[in-house]
């Protein structure tokens, strides 16, 4: 019996035996056949190291060849991740390179705990070594094990800062890019596109990164190269914008903010006698802080200008300096009058008081609003009353059912432009004929939103589509937008009810709700100057192969006649076409024409037109123009808050352009934004001296100021005799 037992035991550790000789043998064969290639692999990446080579980044040029966005060549001092994993020797080796460096240790130990950097490649500890360093080390590298020198590429701006919210600049990836640009095969230690072309064309400017694969030791150092891939630079990118023209709409952009500084605001509040309010001031300083102008080739949209103040120096983002430095030239703020890092032509968004009224005059006659058409008529008497149909009678001590125009000068009192049609309307820019024409046009098609339809055509309430990040799309008001106001708590709950007929009378005046960028206000008057063609402006001009050669003579430009053109990108982009016919688009250019020339109306008096004194001095013969001022309305009404707009177009079809401005809390337009475009006009006109476009001096990292101020050449194109108009 004991026998047997112990025959099965051994039959049974015979066959457990048996068995796991039986797997081993499997894995074995596994390993040596089914296995082999990856083990293969595994075993020569443990003998090699392949180092990824980053391409010199594609070159920005202006229309005319000059480089906005340059590189070049900079070391970087690195050191080998394995010879800094332990504390103790990382920190020895810190305290070592600090002072070669000029460096602090916290300094480098920051860049070792950053996520910023490759934990497979060496960590770069400092860019931008001069040659004297780079000896230094190189004599003593038994006193820095580990440490390398590499050449990367550094971005420069040479004509900084114009530009810069059109240029963009670099900047490390962020923790919300991360996967985005690590699926792109990016090292996050590279630095990408954050603002401007910059951003919106990296995958164009960043190129093809090259490798080369050396083979090892077993302590990690390199023995040999094996195999090497070269780079591909990106691709150079030639923008629509012409730096002559650019740098005169800043300096006149700031110089005009500047002016306007010094102006003070009467406060309509302080009267005297019986109505004197003592405890407001009697004048209050405009504070024109900041504001845009865009000048559009209109048969193309190509964006000639974008200035936008307050502006930047673009090489602060690569200028090395420490966070508390940047901080000071940079502060974070909730103010939006102190945000520089905004392109206001494309992301802010505003009331156009009535530079809007040229789109409701359009909506009126396209829709057979105005009986007659163009020769429909209204007696202006200087207020308008919400039609019968419009409100109950009774209501009218609870809401307002009373309008008026703007307070003329001469009276003190809302201007009374007697019997005006459409193009009378807007060459005095009568606010009972618009008023008229948001009532109506609400009431008499039972609230349906017609107004908002007609607009929307002209872009508002859409992004243009141009090719620069953060364009805000505005908003054109209507029922939805009120509940979406509501439910956000913009807006009262009780304002977020409905939408009234007091909402399309503020509407019909380019106020209330309505939200605009100047970029779509340009686009809207581009089209009126194109013959109804809405087209997608376009800030690249053309995409260029990698590698233009620089200008033989000139510094600071390419050689565009050596470049090889991959990619024409300025071509018409049409979105939708107008129609502007049954002498609709002629009304309109009439009554724009006006504004700048004259005549006005007469009723009680001559009332001149809102730019007509303004541009007496302006060689009309020369580039003829249209144009429409507007004030927007600020907190309070009061007059200080007011802004300023003003856009226009020429009616030469050989000098095609349309320029837009607004100028935030500078009064009215016919004061602050309208003196700037006409400046724009004379420039383009060939009539105004402009600055000769230099190269930049070196950045200043002692600056207090994010860009240096600038002035206009000559301040004459800004003069004029105002009209009695506050427009």
């Amino acid at each position: 019996m004991a026998a047997d037992r112990r025959s099965r035991r051994l039959i049974a550790l015979g066959l457990v035996c048996m068995s796991l000789v039986g797997l081993l043998a499997t894995r074995m064969w596994f390993m040596q056949v089914v296995d082999a290639p990856a083990i293969a692999d595994t075993v020569a990446a443990n003998r090699t190291r392949t180092v990824v080579l980053l391409p010199e980044r594609g070159r920005i040029f202006d229309v005319d060849g000059r480089i906005l966005a340059d590189n070049e060549r900079v070391l970087t001092v690195t050191v080998e991740r394995d010879v800094i994993r332990r504390d103790a020797d990382r920190l020895a080796l810190f305290q070592r390179l600090s002072g070669p460096l000029r460096t602090p240790v916290d300094a480098l130990e920051d860049r070792y705990d950053s996520k910023r950097y490759d934990p497979l490649l060496p960590l770069p500890v400092k860019e931008g070594v001069n040659e004297e360093t780079v000896l230094f080390l190189r004599e003593r590298v038994e006193d820095y094990p580990g440490v390398g020198v590499e050449e990367q590429w550094s971005r420069d701006y040479p004509y900084a800062p114009l530009a810069s919210h059109v240029v963009g600049y670099l900047g490390a990836i962020r923790e919300d890019e991360v996967d985005q640009y690590r699926a792109s095969g990016y090292l996050m230690s590279e630095r990408v596109g954050q603002f401007g072309v910059e951003q919106s064309f990296e995958y164009v400017l960043r190129g093809t990164p090259g490798w080369v694969r050396y083979e090892v030791d077993a302590r990690g150092n390199m023995v040999e190269e094996l195999a090497r891939q070269e780079p591909v630079a990106g691709r150079d990118v030639v923008l629509t914008i012409d730096l002559d023209l650019q740098q005169f709409a800043e300096e006149t952009l700031e110089t005009q903010l500047r002016e306007r500084r010094q102006i003070v605001a009467r406060n309509p509040k302080v009267t005297t006698g019986e109505y004197a309010f003592p405890e407001f001031p009697p004048e209050v300083p405009f504070k024109a802080p900041a504001g845009s102008i865009t000048v559009l080739d209109h048969r193309t949209n190509a964006v000639v200008a974008m200035a936008s103040y307050p502006t930047f120096d673009n090489r602060w983002f690569n200028a090395g300096v420490s966070s508390s430095r940047f901080a000071q030239v940079f502060p974070a703020t909730d103010n939006p009058d102190q945000s520089i890092l905004i392109n206001r032509a494309i992301q802010a968004r505003y009331n156009l008081g009535s530079t809007f009224k040229p789109f409701v005059a359009y909506a009126a006659l396209n829709t057979g609003q105005l009986p007659g058409g163009i020769d429909y008529r209204v007696e202006d008497r200087g207020t308008y009353r919400l039609s019968e149909g419009s409100v109950d009678s009774t209501r009218c001590d609870q809401i307002r059912c009373e309008f008026r125009n703007a307070v003329c000068a001469a009276t003190n009192r809302p201007c009374v432009y007697g019997s005006v049609n459409v193009v009378d309307a807007l060459a005095v820019s009568s606010d009972v004929f618009f008023y008229k024409i948001g009532d109506e046009i609400f009431t008499q098609r039972g609230g349906q939103p017609v107004l908002q339809e007609q607009v929307r055509l002209f872009g508002f309430g859409a992004r243009t589509g141009i090719e620069l990040p953060y364009e805000s799309s505005g908003t054109v008001p209507d029922a939805e937008l009120k509940r979406q106001l509501a439910a956000a708590r913009a807006i009262s709950a009780e304002e977020g009810a409905g939408y009234y007929v007091g909402d399309n009378i503020q509407l019909s005046i380019g106020q209330g709700l309505l939200s605009a960028t100047p970029l779509q206000l340009a686009q809207g008057y581009a089209a009126f100057a194109n013959g109804g063609r809405i087209l997608r402006p376009q800030i690249v001009d053309s995409i260029l192969a990698p590698g233009t050669p620089d200008h033989p003579v000139l510094p600071g430009f390419a050689d565009l006649s050596q470049a090889v053109v991959e990619e024409r990108r300025a071509q018409p982009d049409v979105q939708r076409i107008i129609d502007l016919g049954g002498g609709i688009g002629e009304a309109i250019t009439m009554g724009l024409a006006r504004v700048i020339t004259g005549p006005g109306v007469t009723s009680d008096y001559y009332h001149s037109t809102t730019g007509e004194r303004l541009f007496r001095n302006y060689e009309y013969d020369r580039l003829p123009v249209a144009g429409k001022t507007g004030t927007a309305q600020g907190l309070g009404n009061q007059p200080w808050n007011d802004s300023s707009t003003f856009a226009g177009y020429s009616l030469d079809p050989a000098r095609p352009y349309t320029v837009a401005a607004y100028l935030e809390k500078a009064g009215y337009g016919s004061r602050a934004a309208a003196p700037a475009v006409k400046c724009m006009f004379m420039a383009l006109a060939g009539s105004q001296p402009l600055h000769p476009v230099l190269l930049s001096d070196p950045l200043d990292p002692t600056m207090l100021t994010a860009a240096p101020e600038r002035s206009m050449p000559s301040l004459s194109c800004l003069a004029g005799q105002f009209g009695y108009a506050t427009e």
